[in-house]
């Protein structure tokens, strides 16, 4: 199986400019700790993202919003430490920015001061523009998350395709032309239709990143556990599995305690 991996040093917002320009797509997975984090760098990952969805994968929750803005500093310091080439970007968790400006402001600039991340990403268009322009104000670099907004989902009561009828459509392509206008360095695209999430990639000058959007987008971005078969009980359309490493670890702690039990591990070789 041959690997893309494009010889750069580091992966930054220009490069990632340039690769739009150029017509290569863009690869982006969620990562949250060290180990993780460092065989995805060295596999050649163009963007890692440091996602709420830790709040489902790493802890557990039923949706992102209990994530808290001292955890996401947390795996992304651990992320952090493991990178030598991918660009890195934390999700502001729910609370941390919404209706306040100034708040936002503030949660910027830890994520970045005491992670050393190199962008944020933040949810939503018109209603945030406040917000991200505050952000930006201070030399943060700001991803944009548009259509199925997973902090919003009491608000929209179900986790369906997004922006199927006209005026939800329209309103999208306003909210990723006015987050470009704004500044933001590129924006995830959340489960649309195909056909709309081409129409914004074409309209937009930055780079959009999909995920269940189609392929016309960018890039794409997976969450690491459910692209590598980890969790067994998400089996949304757009995802594909490259693993099935749920079954491969399954296998590999019953057979460590079989040879526990059957007293066949350790042996002489391995010990002292």
């Amino acid at each position: 199986m041959s690997v893309h991996k494009t010889n750069i040093k580091r992966v930054t917002t220009h490069i990632l400019q340039d690769m739009k320009e150029r017509g290569e797509k863009i690869a982006m997975l969620t990562a949250y700790d060290y180990s993780m984090a460092k065989i995805l760098d060295a596999a050649g990952i163009d963007i890692l993202l440091v996602g709420d969805s830790a709040s489902n994968v790493m802890a557990g929750h039923e949706t992102t919003l209990p994530i808290t803005l001292d955890q996401m500093i947390y795996h992304a310091t651990s992320v952090i430490r493991a990178v030598k080439r991918a660009f890195v970007v934390v999700d502001i968790p729910f609370g941390s920015y919404q209706g306040n400006s100034s708040e936002a402001l503030r949660s910027g600039i830890r994520i970045m001061k005491e992670s050393g991340a190199h962008a944020v990403k933040i949810e939503g268009g018109s209603e945030i523009k406040e917000s991200v322009l505050r952000i930006l104000s201070a030399g943060v670099p700001v991803m944009g998350h548009l259509g199925l907004t997973p902090q919003s989902i009491y608000k929209f009561g179900t986790y369906t395709v997004r922006a199927k009828e006209e005026a939800e459509a329209n309103k999208l392509i306003e909210d990723a032309l006015l987050l470009e206008e704004c500044g933001c360095f590129a924006i995830v695209l959340e489960k649309i239709p195909a056909k709309l999430a081409k129409q914004v990639a074409e309209k937009v000058n930055i780079p959009i990143i999909g995920i269940g959007a189609g392929p016309d987008t960018d890039g794409q971005v997976l969450v690491l556990h459910d692209m590598l078969g980890i969790t067994q009980d998400f089996n949304p359309r757009f995802l594909r599995r490259y693993a099935d490493l749920y079954a491969v670890m399954t296998g590999a702690v019953q057979s460590y305690i079989s040879d526990v039990k059957e007293k066949s591990f350790p042996n002489n070789e391995e010990s002292y």
